[in-house]
């Protein structure tokens, strides 16, 4: 790698408006990649992680003071791009004609109401969602506590795989940049100076996590938990599952006992068969995470506002529509991975019900049925005979991958699958209204066909 390339990524960060503390971090980031630096974590360096509390564990939720320091931030920067949309994914509807936001507000609003809180709700936005939910939150006046109700991660220049450089693709120039991974989640909290506010008003923790995860609700038990027992950083973790293999695991450094994040991309190849091996290494990041502000506050100032969490080198094109365009390097990091950046961070087994994040049309399928309830406090939780036992739903990507034409495919809504226990469709299928899946249902066709109202499916 040059030393023009680095040259000319500072300077198109500059030229763009880019945060100092955010073209510090990339820069970081690109000295990293330029000297080889391996972020590899071999599995006989490390161990599995022990003595995991468990939610039902805690005491009760009664801890009205460490609610009041309490403020939810959920990740908002993602477009429903594989659903084959270019807009925010919180705005697609979760169910009943209400949207992620829309729920997660209604959620925010009951807690307010409930524990008589303060309870800031705040997005952290991309360039390409800000915009849009700025205009979906204009509806949501109720939500304002004097903070903003937003703050924007940063965008960074794709490189180009061969000139280790700033792509250049004058088409769209917007291709030209990227976001770094939801990692960049602690330093634009700081660079956009709601950090220091957030702590002169008196909030102390913050619960983070993902926007399409409907599971991941504030539990007053967790932040007492973290409160009494001064936890600077902590990871909600599910027992893992034959389904986890290829997800992060948390394991325990030898050398020191720091608790780690290891991804796929972090195992060396001959540890392939570890790292798959769910029952040894156990535990499963599930993003959802709690921060002691304070503690964050102290370690960004100690780096400058630089916090190296462990480099994702990204292989993509500069056009993800077009795998002929230019092959390019986006250098990304993931908010998890900060659990080795906090001495003192622990973990909190939690049940799978709070870990139900939607990435495709099938995930959705099974969040719009009435395998789910919602409650009067916008709570979206499984009944309970299916809490432990979700449905497996796999449609044909070529007819129903896409939103549009999952939405055509179900035109009254998704089929019953409370008494389901596996969906598969292979073909061009139309649901009618009041369809019901029991059992196991595997449905293929080689032409259209539509089931009619009201038929029972399966076995």
């Amino acid at each position: 790698m040059t030393e023009d390339g680095r040259q000319a990524a500072e300077a198109k960060m500059r030229e763009a408006g880019a945060h100092e503390e955010a073209i510090r971090n990339f820069l970081s980031a690109f000295e990293r990649l330029e000297s080889g630096e391996s972020a590899l974590l071999p599995s006989a360096d490390l161990e599995p992680a022990q003595d995991v509390a468990a939610l039902d564990e805690l005491a009760g939720d009664d801890d009205a003071a460490a609610l009041e320091q309490l403020v939810v931030i959920k990740l908002n920067g993602g477009l429903a791009t594989t659903m084959g949309l270019r807009s925010p994914k919180s705005l697609v509807e979760a169910r009943d004609g209400q949207s992620f936001l829309d729920i997660i507000i209604g959620q925010t609003l009951a807690l307010r109401e409930r524990h008589d809180i303060r309870l800031p709700l705040v997005l952290m936005n991309s360039e390409a969602t800000r915009a849009e939910t700025l205009r979906a939150l204009e509806e949501h006046s109720e939500l304002d506590v004097g903070l903003p109700l937003e703050f924007e991660q940063s965008m960074i220049p794709k490189l180009d795989a061969d000139e280790m450089a700033p792509v250049s693709w004058p088409h769209e120039p917007s291709l030209e940049w990227c976001p770094p991974g939801h990692g960049d989640v602690y330093g634009a909290l700081r660079r956009s100076g709601l950090l220091d506010r957030l702590l002169e008003q008196g909030f102390r923790y913050a619960m983070i996590s993902n926007s399409d995860n409907l599971g991941a609700t504030v539990d007053a038990r967790i932040v007492a938990h973290v409160a009494a027992e001064e936890i600077p950083f902590l990871m909600e973790v599910v027992q893992g599952t034959e389904a986890d293999r290829k997800g992060g695991h948390i394991a325990k450094r030898r050398e020191d006992g720091q608790l780690v994040l290891r991804e796929s991309a972090q195992t060396p190849d001959e540890d392939a068969d570890s790292f798959r091996d769910y029952e040894h290494w156990r535990w499963y990041n599930t993003n959802n995470l709690w921060v002691d502000l304070r503690a964050l506050s102290d370690l960004l100032e100690q780096g400058d506002g630089v916090l190296e969490l462990p480099l994702i080198v990204n292989r993509k094109t500069v056009d993800p529509r077009d795998s002929d365009s230019t092959p390019v390097l986006q250098l990304e990091s993931a908010m998890g991975a900060a659990i080795g950046s906090f001495a003192g961070a622990r973990l909190l087994r939690v049940p799978r019900t709070r870990f139900v994040p939607v990435k495709t049309t099938d995930d959705l399928l099974v969040l719009r049925s009435d395998v789910y309830t919602v409650a009067d406090d916008m709570r979206v939780t499984p009944r309970p005979e299916r809490a432990d036992s979700l449905p497996y739903v796999a449609l044909d990507s070529r007819y129903y991958k896409l939103l549009d034409d999952f939405e055509q495919r179900f035109p009254h809504g998704a089929p019953s699958l409370r008494e389901a226990q596996r969906l598969e469709v292979q073909g061009d299928v139309t649901f009618g209204e009041g369809v019901v899946v029991k059992g196991v249902a595997v449905l293929e066709t080689d032409e259209p066909e539509e089931i009619e109202a009201g038929a029972t499916v399966g076995s």
